[in-house]
């Protein structure tokens, strides 16, 4: 590759050959590339890089298919799909329960509270039932207003009522001389520690659950059903279903739950009778992301310039207004001209009245217009003087982006390279989620020890194994009882979770940082090739991709470590936060927490815009992480005000683009469900659908997700061009030994020319520096 061949693989070789003229070494931020004859762009003779970090990535991910192997020998999915009580036994299926079809919760409203991600599911206690309740009765409430009898005999119906977990005989508990639940302080005892449910509400079977009449039957009312019992119900947590909020709570719940189903139903139907439609839409937008870039190479200069003019207008529109609205109030002042301001005929003592009211005071003043007018004026100066200083940097970030669409359009494969990365995350996310569900699903059943007597060999609440306390012997005569406790994760649950959420950051980074590694390399053997794009590789993105393979997923891990552990430090501030929220509210602590989330935000975003430039030099040079990314940030930095003007340019230019493709496609779709686009119509017919602005948001956010894929990779043909171009500008100097790689539009802009003439009348010029 490149104009001649030569041999050699030292891309900073030490030549005797000064620097070309009108360019300075800064010992600040390194020396300038200098003149290497063997150098023609990515090096093919280059060695693995960072290997250590390669092997940690190996044990790394070893270590997540064993935390996964853990949760897969403890944990079980299925109880998040089927009804499965709080003793792990699935309701109608398991031994001895297949005549208790039916789920039913202590407390229902503790499924409408926040549950922690680390624990999937409902956190009330459950237990199946052969028949779900049939009538609204509160237990718990009657024995605090001692409304029960103080000595209920056994056999009496009253115990019939009680709904209890699997093992708990609350007859005989209750009963018991000196036990933990006798008499009418151990009944209570007896909801609080949720052996028994403190009230239940007429319920009916859905979904194998014991769900409220009123949420699945239409026929049944929450008036009705709640009256029978309402005034008695008191929870363990010592609210009252009385309470305004808690009903609202649980009939707003009924009426969302009843809403969601039909809608979905409703819109599954939609997506069923128009997936033809979203797949054209997708289509549409993956086509026109395509064209675009293509284009860019033409339309680039247009967009970046009229944008720049259009900015002046607004600004100069704005002063004109705030300079004819000075005015008008100078002429009500002196009498001239009457004033209508809008919402001055009420004003309520309201909050937002009063804002209103205030900020139309404001506006009636002349000094707030002149004020505004003054900061418009200057803001305006500011930018065009700007825009004149830099004008030639414009310039050059403009023909930079046309550049990158010539690459882009000489490589097509490259547009569909986001395709493998894409893939390889969604391999990664179902790894992650089944990791976490199964870990999530790993609890196990706690059983202690009740009712022992002072010479029993096991004191109470020590925990014990029904199996071996059942085979021991020891139990019978004492009294005591193996009785299950709680139904929760093991301690070490929750730091294999966070594991896991690290695994899923860092491989989630590392496919990211691979595609970047072989885009860069297929479009900086673009770049460096002098003839374009006769020199240009066969298969510049498999070569790519096979350098980043083969070499350097060293430095790929290492980088996307980086970005991981800051994450999971976001993560870990985050919940820490939200740990303290739980407790005593501390603001000193509260706002150093809000200044550490502040701070590793912003590093998180200056680490990939390094990491990104790294890897471009990774891919040109082979080097490791750390000597690619001091490399590439000292070259930004002799290049500082020509990096911001390319970034802001680029940025700009990509999300008019993404705006554009995403909102024209969405508007197609709209006109298209009105039936406003006829000679469409009369092609293809428009179906039937309840919700159509649905299917059009679908639309919209896959012709965005496409469009953003497409110019990530464009973006990225950008950043590797730059890079390129500055080094380009620093090794050589137009002579014949040492030739601009740079394309004839770009050396007459910088005014630089070869000493083999590319166009007449060249202008010698040097860049700026």
């Amino acid at each position: 590759m490149g104009k001649d061949k030569y041999q050699g693989d030292d891309e900073n070789a030490e030549m005797s050959d000064a620097p070309p003229p009108g360019r300075t070494q800064s010992k600040k931020f390194g020396k300038c590339k200098k003149y290497d004859p063997a150098f023609h762009g990515p090096i093919e003779n280059r060695s693995c890089t960072d290997i250590i970090c390669c092997i940690l990535f190996i044990v790394f991910f070893i270590g997540m298919i064993v935390v996964g192997g853990i949760g897969w020998i403890q944990g079980d999915p299925l109880t998040l799909i089927y009804a499965t009580d709080s003793m792990g036994n699935v309701c109608g299926k398991s031994t001895g329960y297949e005549n208790k079809p039916n789920l039913f919760y202590f407390d229902l409203l503790e499924c409408f509270t926040d549950v922690s991600i680390l624990e999937l599911g409902c956190p009330s206690a459950k237990v199946c039932l052969a028949v779900c309740p049939t009538e609204t009765f509160a237990p718990y409430t009657l024995a605090l207003k001692g409304q029960l009898p103080v000595d209920i005999p056994i056999g009496d119906a009253m115990w019939d009522k009680f709904i209890c977990l699997d093992g708990f005989n609350a007859t005989t508990e209750y009963n018991t001389v000196g036990g933990t639940y006798s008499g009418p302080e151990g009944l209570a005892k007896m909801f609080e520690d949720k052996k028994c449910a403190a009230y239940y509400i007429e319920s009916e079977p859905f979904a194998d659950r014991c769900i409220p009449a009123f949420l699945v039957n239409a026929n049944a009312s929450a008036g009705d059903i709640l009256a029978k019992g309402l005034n008695f119900i008191t929870t363990v947590g010592g609210e009252n279903l009385t309470d305004d909020t808690i009903v609202s709570k649980l009939i707003t719940a009924a009426e969302n739950f009843l809403d969601l189903r039909s809608l979905f139903s409703v819109v599954y139907q939609d997506f069923v009778s128009s997936w033809y439609i979203i797949l054209i839409g997708l289509s549409a937008g993956m086509i026109l992301a395509l064209v675009w870039i293509i284009i860019m190479r033409w339309i680039a200069g247009v967009m970046t310039w009229l944008s720049i003019l259009g900015l002046w207008a607004i600004l100069g529109a704005g002063i004109y207004c705030c300079w004819q609205q000075y005015i008008y109030l100078e002429q009500v002042q002196s009498g001239t001209a009457t004033m209508s301001m809008p919402g001055t005929a009420a004003v309520s003592s309201s909050m937002v009245s009063a804002f209103i009211s205030g900020l139309s005071g404001f506006l009636r003043l002349q000094k707030t217009w002149l004020a505004f007018g003054i900061a418009l004026s200057i803001l305006l100066l500011i930018i065009v003087l700007v825009t004149l200083c830099l004008c030639s940097r414009i310039r050059i970030a403009v023909q930079l982006i046309k550049e990158s669409s010539r690459a882009v359009g000489s490589m097509l494969s490259t547009l569909f390279w986001p395709i493998v990365p894409f893939l390889l995350q969604v391999v990664i996310i179902t790894l992650w989620a089944t990791i976490a569900v199964f870990l999530a699903t790993s609890h196990k059943a706690t059983f202690v020890v009740y009712q022992a007597p002072g010479n029993f060999s096991l004191a109470n609440g020590t925990e014990c194994v029904p199996e071996e306390f059942q085979q021991g012997g020891m139990h019978y005569g004492s009294g005591a009882s193996c009785m299950f406790q709680s139904y929760a994760l093991p301690d070490y649950v929750i730091y294999l979770q966070f594991y896991n959420l690290f695994g899923l950051f860092w491989l989630m980074e590392f496919v990211v940082a691979l595609g970047q590694v072989t885009l860069s390399g297929a479009f900086a053997s673009y770049y460096w090739a002098y003839h374009k794009p006769n020199d240009i590789p066969a298969l510049p993105l498999w070569g790519g991709f096979y350098r980043a393979i083969r070499y350097h997923l060293g430095s790929i891990a290492f980088g996307s470590l980086i970005i991981a552990i800051i994450k999971i430090i976001r993560v870990l501030l985050e919940y820490a936060e939200v740990q303290l929220k739980k407790g005593k509210d501390n603001k000193v602590v509260s706002f150093i927490l809000k200044c550490l989330k502040c701070c590793f935000y912003c590093l998180e975003k200056f680490m990939k815009f390094l990491n990104k430039n790294a890897y471009i030099m990774i891919a040109i040079y082979g080097k490791n992480f750390c000597s690619s990314a001091k490399t590439a940030f000292f070259l930004l930095m002799r290049n500082i005000v020509r990096v911001a003007v390319i970034n802001k340019i680029t940025d700009f230019l990509i999300l008019l683009g993404i705006l554009c493709i995403t909102g024209g496609v969405s508007v197609a779709a709209f006109f298209f469900f009105t039936n406003q686009i006829t000679w469409v119509s009369s092609i293809l017919d428009v179906p039937e659908v309840n919700y159509y602005w649905v299917v059009i948001i679908v639309i919209g956010l896959g012709v965005y997700v496409i469009a953003k894929c497409f110019f990530n990779v464009f973006d990225m043909a950008v950043d590797t061009m730059f890079l390129c171009f500055l080094e380009d500008l620093e090794r050589h100097d137009g002579s014949a030994e040492k030739p601009y790689y740079m394309s004839k539009s770009m050396m007459k802009i910088c005014g630089k020319k070869n000493k083999k003439p590319m166009t007449d009348n060249e202008d010698e010029d040097e860049c700026e520096w």
